[in-house]
């Protein structure tokens, strides 16, 4: 037997709006979750868990779930009546482009000119333009062409997707459970390292929990998990749509930090207490208290990459001199475990004001790991490389080149800078000499460390020599 979704001889019923909704959110690196703007994204990742209360009038019926999410799963959405109905069949609509309107087909709803009087009452069927279809009791269908307003007398009428239920069940108040899947929702990570006044390198280390909602609706004081990794997720690309959007006030902050544990492959952080997730907002949370650890500071001279030509590089050419950037970098060890996110290194000046010295992403970084990102181009330090030697035997099938690599500093403070040369012409290579012990040799970087005073010049030289077998030319 067919069980119609499209409310006929049934009786249309509505839910409650959801009390205290459970969200487990998963970690996102979209940047357009994140960005101002009110339209609903298709980023991002949540499981809602929402309570329900539905009123049954008893036997076969359609009962319709208002206040969902324009982005949830259509095809993941979960309802258990607790033994109270049997849900024979379900459809989700969604607004989409006929918009808000669109989500409420199969509805009850009564519609009003400009003077307030009624124009139609009944089950709105159709949405064509700006043209409304109503079946009325008699099972006519009335098209209202020109209207001041249309009310939803057995819902909500939100804005949204609506989820139609058809129903048989016994007559009464009945508690359900609804658990969907949904995009619009995500959180990231925000780090903020202050660099402390003193001569060794210390940093205090704030994190934050940015919580991004643009899904289509609001969530009231709702309980939040959050969850750090990378899942594997199977979506297709729903598209933004263009939705309405309403105002809500921010709830009180937790009281305590996010308790940790472990979930399968990832990390969960429970959110202490209730938060509210207004639509189109991003809210943050403290995620650790705030430490002081241990720090480097670093300035990287690089030339070159990691890359080896399929045979011996014997041209003379290429690039072989010229002015480089010195690229400030920040390390220190993971005193917690550190979801992906974005770190922001600031620093005290003169004036007593907190300035960005520069910000990167960094990833899921497990406690005691490394974090090491780059600041940005230092304006006091430069460097410049030139070829001081290059010669090639072909007989001996051997060749030596070698290099001079000058460093300025024009700042107040003197900076050790790490020139990291990648030897590329050939993969069998050999340090011939070198004005100072190299501090890393690879099989394909070599990393000097040189002093460079304040205000003054650094100098290094060294020279290398490549060899290569019969097969390899």
């Amino acid at each position: 037997m067919r069980h119609a979704l499209l409310i006929c001889a049934m009786t249309a019923l509505t839910t409650a709006a959801a009390a205290q909704p459970a969200l487990t959110i998963y970690r996102s690196d979209s940047d357009t979750l994140f960005e101002a703007g009110s339209a609903p994204v298709a980023d991002g990742h949540a499981i809602v868990h929402e309570r329900r209360t539905l009123e049954l009038a008893g036997g076969r019926q359609t009962v319709v779930v208002d206040g969902l999410p324009a982005m949830l799963d259509t095809e993941a959405v979960a309802i258990d009546l607790g033994g109270a109905g049997r849900v024979l069949a379900q459809r989700v609509v969604a607004a989409g482009d006929a918009g808000v309107l669109a989500a409420h087909r199969g509805e009850r709803v009564q519609v009003f000119g400009d003077d307030n009087r009624p124009l139609a009452d009944g089950v709105l069927v159709a949405i064509d333009g700006g043209s409304l279809g109503v079946r009325g009791a008699e099972g006519r269908i009335s098209y209202i062409r020109e209207f001041a307003r249309v009310e939803f007398p057995e819902g909500s009428g939100l804005p949204g997707s609506t989820l139609q239920l058809a129903v048989d069940g016994k007559a009464g108040t009945a508690p359900a459970t609804l658990t969907y899947p949904t995009s619009g929702l995500g959180w990231r990570a925000a780090y903020s390292a202050l660099l402390q006044d003193g001569s060794n390198c210390t940093l205090r280390l704030e994190a934050l929990a940015s919580i991004a909602n643009r899904s289509g609706r609001d969530y009231p004081a709702a309980a939040l998990k959050l969850v750090a990794g990378s899942p594997n997720f199977a979506r297709y690309d729903r598209g933004p749509r263009p939705m309405a959007m309403k105002a809500m006030a921010a709830g009180a902050a937790p009281e305590s930090l996010p308790e940790q544990s472990a979930l399968g492959d990832y990390r969960s952080y429970a959110i202490d207490g209730s938060l509210d997730l207004p639509d189109a907002s991003v809210t943050q949370v403290p995620l650790y208290a705030g430490r002081e650890l241990a720090c480097e500071r670093r300035w990287l001279l690089e030339t070159g990459g990691a890359w080896f030509p399929p045979k011996p590089m014997l041209a003379p050419d290429g690039f072989q001199a010229g002015d480089g950037p010195v690229v400030g970098q920040l390390g220190f060890t993971a005193a917690e475990n550190l979801p992906a996110g974005t770190l922001r290194v600031l620093a005290r000046d003169k004036d007593g004001r907190t300035e960005l010295l520069g910000e990167s992403r960094i990833g899921d970084t497990a406690k005691g790991g490394r974090v090491d990102v780059g600041l940005g181009v230092a304006f006091d330090l430069a460097g410049h490389r030139e070829r001081t030697a290059f010669s090639i035997d072909q007989a001996a099938r051997e060749m030596n080149e070698g290099f001079r690599i000058t460093l300025t500093n024009s700042g107040e403070v003197a900076r050790t800078v790490t020139v990291r040369e990648h030897p590329n012409r050939w993969r069998a290579w050999t340090l011939l000499s070198s004005s100072q012990k190299p501090d890393r040799q690879t099989p394909d970087t070599l990393d000097f460390r040189v002093a460079v005073p304040a205000g003054g010049k650094a100098t290094l030289d060294y020279a290398v020599k490549y060899a290569w077998a019969p097969k390899d030319e």
